[in-house]
C-alpha cells in the first residue's frame, strides 16, 4: 500500500502533467474540502480549475522540491514552470482518511525576475 507522501506526490504530477479525471478517481475522497480563495471548496470546482489552467498552459512543469509527511498530513514544497517568463513557488497541504486526499490547501508565489535568491 502507498504512503499518503507517495499518493500526494502521484496526485499532484498527475493533475499537473493533464491525467487530471484519472488523479481525482484514484486519489481523492467524495468528501474533499479545497481551502483556496479563489474557487468553491469542492472537488468539482478545483478540478475544472485545473483543466482550464492545463488548458492555458499545455506545456506547464510541476518540479516537486521536497516532500514531507506527518500523520494524515502530507506537505510538498514544489516549482510550477507555466511559461520561460512565469514561474511560481507553490506549497500542497494534503490531509487524508483512509488513504484518500479529503483536504487540499495550496499557497503559490510567483518568483519574480529579479529574486535576490532561489527561493529553494
Amino acid at each position: 500500500m502507498d504512503s499518503n507522501k507517495e499518493i500526494a506526490l502521484s496526485f499532484l504530477r498527475m493533475s499537473t502533467s493533464g491525467s487530471i479525471d484519472e488523479a481525482y478517481g484514484k486519489y481523492v475522497s467524495s468528501n474533499f474540502h479545497h481551502h483556496n480563495p479563489y474557487f468553491h471548496d469542492d472537488a468539482a470546482s478545483l478540478k475544472e480549475g485545473m483543466k482550464d489552467n492545463k488548458k492555458r498552459f499545455p506545456n506547464k512543469i510541476y518540479k516537486v522540491i521536497q516532500a514531507l509527511e506527518d500523520g494524515d498530513l502530507v506537505a510538498v514544497h514544489g516549482l510550477v514552470k507555466l511559461s520561460e517568463k512565469m514561474q511560481i513557488a507553490v506549497v500542497h497541504i494534503l490531509r487524508f482518511e483512509n488513504g484518500k486526499i479529503v483536504e487540499m490547501w495550496d499557497i503559490g508565489q510567483q518568483i519574480p525576475k529579479d529574486a535576490v535568491n532561489s527561493m529553494f
